[in-house]
């Protein structure tokens, strides 16, 4: 195997690792933090939701310093900050203690996961990226299957804050590391394409262009669509008649799934072509949400939910660098890739409290069906995208 495409599968496993520490460790550690704490459930849950809003906000930041050759120095510096806010993340014993280090966790988010990664990899690959954006979300997608069983392991033996910290050392002694490594065996194989000096002005122009709300709209959808439905997945599907234990077997699916549909897509995209990918992901989630509201008539339909949803938002973060690069060129593509972020990311932050909402005022299925009509929407706007071109 040659350096570089050692260093793309060093920045899959940097990636794995960021996401496994940093963003799946609330839910991993969420049963132990409340029954150490006690704190309001909503308190706790308004930790990862700041970091996601920090980190929607920086994205347009983070691209623009990816355009500008720091990309290596980001995702290095992002790990090295993680590793540092969960060490202290181990050590709060107040509300705002939690919340200030969570705001650092946004930080450290929008340096070093998937946006600036991508951008990382658009800046020096060009338009032969995408092979190599589907090697990394291949193995980053098992972050959940890493996350939930070796959080729950490591908080039985040791607390909640001892795998906090144990999180803390990978990401100071692996993941940096490995984004360290990737980078240099990356850069070293690698021409930068894109004439910066070239392209002034066209993160601006972008927002001028009909296609960059309509990509922005989508996007929106797309994680609304998915993050309300899996945020409340088990309560849901208790809701509608399932057992906990068969509910939680199905939660546990999505990630696995998410993977699956990535493999599908390496190996099916170049006969259905980008356009085509698109609009059968949009349709996955169509009929995901159509399978849920089935689950009463027949309980294995939460598999097929499970396989739908999943492999749909796994696709699509596969898609989604493709798609931008496409409509609104490689040109700083950093920065108006993390424009575009704004949405997706502004969704998921927000996805609880509308989850919550729908979930107590109109009912599993009023939830179901506002999950549908997201995808809907979504299914338009992707059918007008693909006309622009």
């Amino acid at each position: 195997m040659s350096r570089q495409s050692l260093g793309v599968w060093l920045l899959a496993i940097g990636q794995t690792l960021g996401f496994a520490c940093m963003f799946y460790s609330f839910a991993a550690l969420i049963l132990s933090l409340d029954a150490d704490l006690g704190w309001d459930k909503r308190l706790f849950a308004l930790g990862p939701m700041l970091a996601i809003g920090i980190s929607a906000v920086l994205a347009p930041v983070m691209g623009r310093l990816v355009d500008s050759g720091r990309g290596q120095a980001l995702l290095v510096a992002g790990a090295v900050l993680g590793g540092i806010a969960l060490f202290a993340l181990a050590q709060v014993r107040t509300p705002a203690q939690y919340l200030s280090v969570w705001a650092v966790i946004g930080l450290a988010q929008s340096a070093c996961l998937y946006d600036v990664a991508f951008a990382y990899l658009v800046r020096r690959y060009g338009t032969e990226a995408r092979p190599r954006i589907i090697r990394v979300t291949l193995v980053a997608g098992l972050a959940s299957t890493i996350a939930f069983p070796a959080g729950a392991l490591l908080a039985e033996s040791f607390g909640w804050r001892g795998a906090v910290l144990v999180g803390a050392a990978v990401m100071l002694l692996i993941t940096a590391p490995a984004h360290w490594f990737a980078c240099q065996w990356i850069r070293a194989a690698t021409v930068v394409e894109i004439d910066v000096g070239g392209s002034k002005g066209v993160a601006v122009a972008a927002l001028r262009r009909s296609v960059f709300w309509g990509l922005a709209g989508l996007f929106g959808l797309v994680g609304l669509n998915h993050w309300i439905l899996i945020n409340f997945l088990v309560p849901l599907l208790l809701a509608l008649g399932v057992s906990h234990g068969w509910a939680v077997l199905a939660a546990s699916l999505v990630g696995p799934s998410q993977t699956l549909g990535r493999f599908v897509l390496m190996q099916a995209e170049a006969r259905i072509g980008t356009k085509r990918a698109l609009l059968i992901t949009i349709g996955m989630m169509l009929a995901a949400s159509a399978a849920l509201a089935g689950v009463g008539a027949s309980g294995l339909l939460i598999f097929v939910f499970a396989t739908l949803q999943g492999g749909a938002m796994g696709i699509m973060t596969i898609l989604r660098p493709v798609l931008v690069a496409d409509a609104l060129g490689r040109a700083q593509f950093g920065a108006i890739n993390g424009m575009l972020s704004i949405s997706s990311l502004g969704a998921s932050a927000i996805a609880p409290l509308v989850a919550a909402a729908l979930f107590e005022g109109a009912g599993p299925m009023g939830m179901i069906g506002a999950s549908f009509a997201m995808a809907l929407a979504a299914l338009g706007l992707a059918h007008w995208l693909v006309t622009q071109a």
